[in-house]
């Protein structure tokens, strides 16, 4: 039950707190006072999706607090223990939008996402208005509105079908898919194993290519690698001008006296060390030369490797890498193609299994609803008497259907407005003014069944009047006895009834605009209700009225 609500910032309220209590209560006011601002920052509260457009002019966020007493519910302690929230007597919600955009969402002071918060709101309070009726115009949502009358084990059934219709669906498109790609797949299948073989013949090496590209050069041009290794040798140990016979004398020379000074010394080490470095190159060119020989045939292999190897590069790759790193992809793709799965006859096997639990199931969703439909189709009756609509009938119509996640039929409610009248589509033949007692029928219905004790009717009475008016004030009245109803009205005989009145009035000066909300004294509500019935200008009798209706009303409601 909502204890109390605070406003702060939201359109044109300021700054606007109220209390309430258990029973019914009105809210009233002139149009355009407030009255539906107060509903919208309940629903934002709840979760609804924020816009910065509802933050009071020059303000920085607009922010609603809620204070809620609970019942023993275990779903809604099992949410909360989800998110780490312990359930308690009461609890604290919190909503600020901010000017930037963002939302800010807590229970009892920790922070949730909005999605949490729109579960946590789904205990808490019913927001009925216009758009429920807009939705009772919509055939395909009265399966949901039929549904949400049943208990936990009618919602476990649900559940267990639509597990099995999960089920068969997620197969049954695996066993299409693999029908309709298995000549696909063998195509593909035939391609991988032809590549695989010949990538596999070639043997290649990581980096192979770059390998033999640097050994072509080489013996292309063996002659001049040849003649210039020669010609250095010959420099560094040719007999008449040796560089290394001459480097030698200079060593040998300069050790003689490098004890004299220190640059001597330095010299001379110097030229030690570039002899003996000299000398190793010299050595080395000495046995390059020794093995040096030109090898056509080897040239002949390099140039049909780098054939075969541009082959392959042309057709997987840009180089021997790309191509093994490629061999590597499909290769794991012929092992998925080819792997262990499951036949096509092993998944229509169960496939077939999985189709008999899904019929078996939707067979028992449809009973479980048809006996559903006989309940509420009997408890829309008797309300329906209740609001002067004794003469209609109304039932739960079921066709069959495709199997999708909300069973094999599809539901529709039909109404009898006359006696003699054949049944037809709600959607088709009720007005206004019984659609609106038709949506109340239902949700007075419904409030015996769902777990919430705040219920808010956003100006349900719309389009009646005279005892109409008067049955749906009593039949608002008693969903209250349920535990709490919170209603906009224009209607003095629902206000009348009513245990407490809020009244929200417009106030501007030159600067501002702001929506003030008080409640009413038992004086205070004569005086309004006689505005009401008399217009502008309150004369005694409708004073006097007024007084009757209020004790008529409160006695009609004990």
């Amino acid at each position: 039950m909502l204890l109390e609500i605070s406003i702060k910032n939201f359109a044109i309220i300021q700054e606007v707190s109220l209390t309430f209590d258990r029973g019914m209560t009105v809210l009233t006011g002139e149009t355009g006072a407030g009255k539906s601002i107060i509903i919208d920052a309940m629903n934002l509260m709840l979760g609804a999706r924020a816009t910065t457009d509802i933050i009071r002019h020059g303000s920085p966020k607009a922010e609603i607090e809620g204070l809620f007493s609970l019942e023993k519910n275990t779903d809604l302690e099992a949410l909360l223990a989800q998110q780490g929230l312990e359930m308690t007597d009461e609890l604290i919600i919190r909503r600020e939008v901010l000017s930037n955009g963002r939302s800010v969402s807590r229970i009892n002071g920790q922070l949730v996402n909005l999605s949490v918060l729109k579960e946590v709101g789904q205990f808490l309070v019913d927001i009925h208005g216009q758009h429920d009726q807009e939705e009772l115009m919509k055939s395909s949502h009265h399966i949901s509105l039929l549904d949400s009358f049943g208990q936990a084990e009618f919602q476990e059934l649900k559940g267990r079908y639509q597990q099995a219709f999960d089920a068969y669906r997620d197969l049954r498109k695996q066993v299409l898919d693999k029908q309709k790609n298995e000549l696909e797949h063998k195509a593909r299948i035939e391609m991988l194993e032809y590549q695989i073989a010949e990538i596999e013949a070639a043997d290649l090496q990581s980096g192979e290519d770059v390998a033999l590209l640097q050994e072509r050069e080489r013996l292309l041009n063996y002659k001049q690698i040849a003649d210039t290794l020669t010609n250095t040798y010959a420099m560094l140990e040719n007999e008449d001008m040796s560089c290394l016979s001459n480097l030698r004398s200079a060593m040998n020379d300069m050790q003689s006296v490098e004890d004299y000074a220190k640059d001597y010394k330095e010299i001379s080490q110097h030229l030690t060390e570039s002899y003996y470095v000299i000398e190793d190159v010299s050595k080395r060119l000495a046995d390059i030369l020794d093995d040096l020989d030109f090898d056509s045939n080897r040239l002949m292999q390099v140039e049909n490797r780098l054939d075969l190897i541009y082959s392959l590069t042309r057709k997987y790759g840009g180089q021997v890498d790309d191509v093994l790193n490629y061999f590597a992809k499909i290769n794991q793709e012929y092992q998925l193609l080819t792997g262990s799965s499951l036949s096509s006859q092993d998944l229509e096997g169960q496939l077939k299994h999985l189709e008999a639990d899904l019929v078996k199931s939707a067979a028992a969703l449809s009973q479980a609803r048809h006996d559903l439909a006989t309940i509420l189709e009997e408890q829309i009756h008797q309300e329906l008497q209740d609001l002067y609509m004794d003469k209609s009938r109304f039932r739960v119509n079921f066709t069959k259907g495709k199997f999708s996640r909300q069973g094999n039929e599809q539901i529709e409610f039909y109404i009898s407005t006359n006696p003699g009248e054949d049944f037809k589509s709600l959607v088709k033949v009720a007005s206004g003014g019984e659609l609106s007692r038709l949506m109340l029928a239902i949700k007075s219905a419904f409030a015996r069944k769902e777990g919430k004790t705040s219920i808010v009717f956003d100006e349900v009475d719309t389009g009646v009047s005279g005892r109409v008016a008067q049955a749906i004030a009593q039949k608002i009245y008693k969903i209250g006895q349920f535990g709490q109803v919170l209603a906009i009205s224009h209607l003095p005989q629902v206000i009348a009834i009513a245990d407490n009145q809020f009244f929200i009035e417009k106030v501007s000066d030159e600067n501002s605009t702001v929506s003030q909300v008080r409640l009413l004294s038992q004086k205070e509500r004569v005086e309004e209700i006689a505005k009401m019935l008399a217009g502008d200008i309150v004369t005694e009798a409708a004073r006097t009225q007024a007084k009757e209706l209020l004790c008529k009303q409160q006695k009609s409601s004990e």
